[in-house]
Parts: structure tokens; sequence; C-alpha cells
């Protein structure tokens, strides 16, 4: 058992003397096979403790059915910290941000429309309370005051840039408190005035958030709380991206710098990122400050390890840097890991998407368009269906309030896509029949940050036809419920010998082929010529791929490979013309 404490405007461990210099990495963004590789590579640099986030929507993806084994093993991950020396501060608030689906809040939270998040809505915190009586039991063992490595835990995430409703702040804090939460309890907000004053709580640490300018962050921190101790709860020395954007870059010699002077400022600090990891499935989340952004696959962050889990210069320049104001461990530095090619992928079987409905979900009657969470789905895509009268030429098919992107057919044949953050049409002559009007909508991740969390997948308003000043909404529509989280149903015919599609256009459809590993080694799946949509390896969801960058390829983890055969899926939106992939042995983000 230990205690770490305040005391006047440090920390002390057991009594003694003593600053956090942490690093941040998410169990969920890594393959437990490399936690323990990444933790060590986190102690060799000089970091004495690591802080990760917990993602709520990760252990209770439906109400009540609750997951902690495999990538969701945060007991474990915590324990192998405390085994290699480090002491762990967690930030399990029902909010997280992190650049990961909707914030970390579960998707069925927004199946009621009318339940509010991140504030004193009782109905919100009956939700938070059920999760925190499954959580906190599993992370008391794991407190300093128990024996265990954790010294410290987040109340609420950066909740000064969201809110100011104290109530909810401080319901949070008892609920830890009432479950054993001994440790010291923290809040971490932005440094502008409405930032810490919405999101801190008296008599409780206040920590900060920033990425330069240390002295005026802290200076406004003092002028709320003159003794505190300093902490900067994220550093801030790399960036995400989105995609269509460029990847972002932030060089080592800013970064040193201003750690730096955070330290001999006295103050402790936490990297975010130490090792970013990757956005694995469809966990990534997106923003919308001027409009909407989803997050690309990769969480390579440009941070200490590479997104493989490789020192970067980044990574020895901030060693230096330690070494001036701590002592160095006396452990072996790390290598970068075996990294192999594995050439072409030839994907020889292919399986249509419309032929494939009745093996991937059922078919769901509505009058009008329902959203995804409505249907109890979480992500991936939604295939909404119904009949057009006609003739109608020029006709205008208007999806409004899309989220988030929808590739739209008439009679099996692709007329356009309509997006979020572009036009809401497309334009199509109806022949004098009718046709059959398709729309395949894809949740490209929940927001992340900001006032528009409650954000709901799918078509959330409705469809209209006609002239684009004059129309009317369509019923009666036939819903497919898309998760692409078992895809072992899907029947598969050749593509045939050429390798190439010939005239299978542009309808949505599977690509299955396989591959032969001697070694298992981390490689990385390039898919040039490819369009948009989500790879598979042995059936482990690496993320979305997209033409449209920065990143250009998908990262493998050796784990996730076999010596022998191996499988590669690829459920492409748009047709490639050649149905070859490569595995390569270097990264490309952009």
């Amino acid at each position: 058992m230990a205690t770490f404490e305040i005391a006047g405007d440090g920390f002390v461990l057991d009594g003694k003397p003593i600053r956090l210099i942490s690093g941040a990495m998410h169990y969920f963004r890594i393959v437990p096979d490399y936690w323990e590789d990444r933790l060590r590579k986190l102690r060799a640099c000089g970091f004495n403790a690591v802080e990760t986030y917990i993602a709520w929507n990760l252990h209770e993806p439906q109400e009540g059915r609750f997951v902690f084994e495999g990538i969701a093993d945060v007991e474990r991950f915590v324990r192998l910290a405390g085994e290699l020396g480090l002491h762990v501060i967690v930030r399990p608030s029902p909010y997280i941000c992190a650049e990961w689906e909707f914030g970390g809040l579960p998707a069925w939270l927004l199946a009621d429309s009318e339940l509010r998040l991140r504030c004193g809505d009782p109905r919100f915190l009956a939700k938070v309370k059920a999760y925190y009586d499954e959580l906190l039991p599993r992370l008391k063992p794991l407190l300093c005051t128990s024996g265990g490595p954790i010294v410290a835990m987040q109340i609420e995430n950066e909740y000064g840039s969201y809110g100011n409703d104290r109530n909810y702040l401080n319901f949070l804090k008892d609920t830890m408190v009432g479950a054993g939460m001994d440790v010291l309890l923290f809040t971490s907000d932005g440094s502008e005035d409405y930032m810490l004053q919405g999101g801190t709580l008296p008599g409780t640490l206040a920590t900060l958030n920033f990425g330069s300018k240390p002295e005026q962050a802290f200076a406004r921190l003092l002028a709320y709380r003159p003794e505190s101790p300093l902490v900067c709860m994220e550093y801030w020395n790399g960036w995400f991206d989105h995609w269509g954007d460029e990847h972002h870059v932030r060089g080592y010699e800013d970064v040193v710098d201003v750690l730096d002077r955070i330290l001999a400022a006295g103050a402790s600090v936490n990297f975010y990122m130490f090792h970013g990891g990757t956005n694995f499935g469809f966990y990534n989340g997106a923003n919308h400050i001027e409009f909407y952004e989803p997050t690309v696959t990769s969480y390579d962050y440009h941070a200490l390890l590479s997104e493989s889990g490789d020192p970067t210069d980044k990574y020895w320049a901030i060693r230096d840097v330690i070494g001036r104001y701590a002592e160095l461990p006396d452990v072996p530095l790390p290598a970068v890991s075996p990294k192999r090619g594995y050439g072409n992928v030839r994907l020889t079987e292919r399986a249509s998407l419309f032929a494939s409905f009745d093996r991937l979900g059922p078919a769901i009657p509505s009058v009008y368009p329902e959203t995804m969470e409505r249907l109890g789905q979480d992500y991936g895509f939604l295939w909404y269906e119904t009949e057009v009268s006609g003739p109608q030429e020029q006709c205008a098919i208007i999806v409004q309030e899309v989220r988030d992107r929808a590739s739209i057919y008439l009679d099996g044949r692709f007329v356009g896509v309509v997006e979020r953050w572009g036009a809401d049409s497309v334009v199509a002559d109806i022949p004098a029949g009718g046709a059959k009007l398709g729309i395949l909508v894809e949740n490209m991740g929940r927001i992340n940050y900001g006032s528009r969390l409650r954000d709901v997948k799918g078509i959330t308003e409705g469809v209209k036809t006609g002239a684009k000043l004059y129309n009317h909404f369509l019923f009666n529509w036939t819903i497919r419920t898309l998760p692409l989280s078992d895809l072992s149903g899907l029947v598969y015919e050749p593509c045939g010998t050429s390798g190439s599609l010939g005239d299978l256009g542009d309808e949505p459809a599977f690509y299955r082929g396989t591959f032969t590993v001697d070694e298992p080694a981390d490689t990385f799946l390039k898919l040039e010529g490819w369009t948009k949509g989500v790879a598979y390896v042995n059936g482990f969801n690496l993320g979305r791929y997209w033409e449209r960058g920065p990143q250009k390829t998908l990262y493998v983890p050796a784990p996730l490979l076999r010596a022998g055969v191996n499988e590669l899926v690829v459920f492409e939106l748009h047709g490639t013309a050649r149905p070859v992939a490569v595995l390569q042995d270097v990264a490309e983000l952009g």
C-alpha cells in the first residue's frame, strides 16, 4: 500500500517528493501482445508513469453487456505497467474525447432522444452509475492505496470546454469516492478562463492541457489556484489527421524546448501522446468545427513512438531532456521492431453486397428512414430501399441531413454520392415504370468534441424527390443493418482469371484473397487503385481506407498474422480496376 498526495506545490509518494513524468498510451489502440513492448519503451525513455483513458463504449457495447477481455482488458494493462515499475494515471470519465468514436460514449445512449449528455440529467446519471458499478470495483484493487500502481484518477475530461454543471461533476466525484476510489482525484482543462471556471471543482486538483506557452498557461492556473501543484495533464507534442487533410508533423526541436520550460517550472507532465497507436475497426472519431471532419484510421499522432511502436527522433531528443531533470533507468534501450513486406495479394473472390444482404442483416420495414441508433446498431453501414414513381426527368434525389456519407443507386445502378460536408442531392432520370431507390449510408465516426456530440447516424430527417425547390418526402422503406462485425456467412464467387473486374463496375462488394507468411512480422497494407472501404485480416477489422488520404497504408501488427495461410478481405464501396493489394514493410501516412 502507498499514498500519493499533494504537499504544498508538489506531490509526495509515501511522504517522499515525486514529480510525475508520464506518457499517454491507450490500451484500446494497441494489440494486447504489444502492451509490454510499448510500456518498456516508455520506461526506457525516462518516464515514471503511464496515462490511459478508459473507453466506455468499448466496455459496454450494448447496455448491460460488459466486456473486459482481450483488447478491453484494462486491468491487465494496468497490472503490467505496475510490474514494470510504472505509476499509472487513469481517466475513466464517461467522456474521454481522444479523437475516439463519440468521445468514448456508447452509441446506444442516442437511442433515447430525450436523454441529455454530460450533465445532471437523471437518465444520463443512471447510465453512468450502472457502468461505474461494474468498472470501479475492478479498479479498486489496482489503486496505490490497495497496493496497485494507480496514483491518480480523473473526474471528467475537459468539461470546461463543454459545460458548467457542477452538480454533474460532484456526482461523478461522489460516485468515485463512494466506490472506494481513495487516490488523488483531478480535473483537466484548457487554460482559458471559461474552461477553468466551468471544469474545475473546489478542493480538487486542477490540471491543464496545452501544447505551447507553458508560462502563460501556468500563470492562468495560479490565478485560480495560487498554491496548486503545476501539472500539464496533456502536453500535445503532435497532432491527429482528418481524411482529406495533410499529415500533421511537429518537429522535436519545438517539443524539446516546451518540455524543458515545463520541467524548469517544477511541473509534472503527461505527454499526449507518447504512443498513439491505431483506431482499429470503426472506432475513429470526428470533429465538427466549421464542418464535419472524420479522423483517419492511424493515430500515429507524430508521437515519440510511431504507430507501429518504433522510437522516433523525438523519442531520443525527449529522453535527453528528461535526463537533465531525473535519473534515467538502467534498462535496455529499444530497437526498431522487424517489418516485412509480403508482396502482392491477389483478391481472387468476390461477394456482391446486394446479393449478400440476407447473410449480413435482417430486412426491417419502416414507414420512414430510421437512424442507426434507433435500430440498435452502433457502427458500420445502413441500407435504405424504397420505390420511386416515374417518369421524372432530371429528378433531384435529396438526402436531408445524412450522417455521414451516402451512395445512391437506382435499380442497382450507381448514380452518385451525397456527403454530410458537401452536396445533399444527386440528379437522375426516373423511367416511366418507376425505379427502386437504394441508399447505402456509412457512419464515418461520431463527433468526439464540442457542442455537437449528439451525432446520430444514418438518414436523420428523410429523403425527398422532385425538383430541387419543389419536392416531397418518400415513405415506406426497407432498411438493412450492416454492422459488418461478422463476415463469416458471406459466399464468394471467382473474380476471373485475368484479375480485372471487367464490367463489375462500381457496385459495393467484398473481395477475398489469401497470402502466405513464413514468419509473422509487422507489415502495412496498401490499397493503391482502390477507392474507399474497410479491410480485414484474418477476421480482424484493420479500419477504413480512402483514396482521399493523407493515409495510404493500414498498419497490420504481427500478432494478427499466423505462419502459413492468411486471409485478406476488402469491402470496397466503389470498385477497383485491379483487385490486388500490397503488403509492404514501410508505412505511408502522408
